[in-house]
């Protein structure tokens, strides 16, 4: 008899980051990681008034590398490196944080003349530990660098990694795969990833996985190893990802990623003693959490 290949599905729990909702799916009680991801959040789709934008105040991260990724909206992402850049759908921005990086998302001023939609995903892998202090950096890859990806019924984009024979320029230090994808009713994928561990996560519509109904909002953790079928019950987009899995386990603490509690705690005292290089043009300072 073949094994059920959801091993868990995880329903995202809302925060609020910037003045809208998002659904945090990653880390979860009974999961800290999907491969090397430690983070997912699903943001909006949120309606922003003309004025309002939207204001991530400038905030640190280290051992980690952050992944951007819109269906609707635009954000202009600014860091200490001197990187200005705006996000649009389709596109990708690729920061590693390394040892140390200051960053914040925002409306740009024409996104913020007007009504804005902003939908997208975010997510965060934790970088190898031999390669958690390595030198910040920050790359912008269009969408049309992105290889497309298709089958009878579906097609897509691939993000990061190697996937359905296509391997993404976008220059990653784990292996892993990270893919958008959109299904018409009925269709039907096989999924067989060469890697330790994956995810799928419904943005919108409804999929089936074995003898599970996926809801949009949810993120259905693969069994290791299992070829699994996915089918489309309604038009539906999902992300998938996933990859090798950590040697290590690792430590979070706000926006902060180790293999260490030691570094994690010289990040806190950095950023509490705004040690930190700041971003030119940018005053304001998020507080460190007293409690997280």
């Amino acid at each position: 008899m073949e094994s059920e290949p959801v091993e868990l599905i995880i329903s995202g729990k809302p925060k609020n980051i910037g003045g809208f909702e998002v659904r945090r799916l990653l880390p979860a009680a009974k999961r800290r990681s999907v491969g090397p991801f430690v983070f997912l959040d699903h943001m909006g789709p949120a309606v922003l008034a003309p004025a309002q934008g939207m204001d991530v105040r400038p905030h640190p991260h280290i051992g980690l590398a952050t992944v951007t990724y819109l269906y609707e909206g635009s954000i202009l992402h600014r860091d200490n490196l001197g990187s200005v850049q705006e996000i649009t759908p389709g596109d990708v921005n690729w920061m590693t944080a390394g040892r140390g990086i200051v960053h914040s998302e925002r409306s740009g001023d024409t996104a913020r003349a007007r009504e804005q939609l902003v939908h997208g995903l975010q997510a965060w892998v934790a970088l190898p530990r031999k390669m958690e202090e390595i030198k910040p950096s920050f790359i912008h890859y269009p969408r049309a660098e992105l290889p497309e990806i298709s089958g009878d019924g579906w097609t897509g984009r691939l993000i990061a990694g190697a996937l359905f024979g296509a391997r993404s320029p976008v220059a990653t230090l784990n292996p892993l795969f990270f893919a958008d994808i959109r299904m018409y009713t009925g269709a039907e994928i096989a999924l067989r990833p060469d890697y330790d561990e994956g995810a799928v996560y419904v943005v919108s519509g409804r999929v089936q996985i074995g003898g599970k109904t996926v809801e949009a909002g949810e993120l259905a953790v693969l069994q290791k190893h299992v070829d699994v079928s996915l089918i489309a019950m309604e038009a539906s987009v999902i992300a998938f990802l996933g990859g090798d899995s950590l040697p290590e386990p690792r430590f979070m603490y706000w926006n902060f990623v180790s293999t260490s509690r030691e570094r994690i705690d010289r990040a806190k005292s950095d950023w509490r003693d705004q040690r930190f290089t700041k971003i030119s043009g940018e005053s304001e300072f998020t507080p460190l959490p007293e409690t997280h």
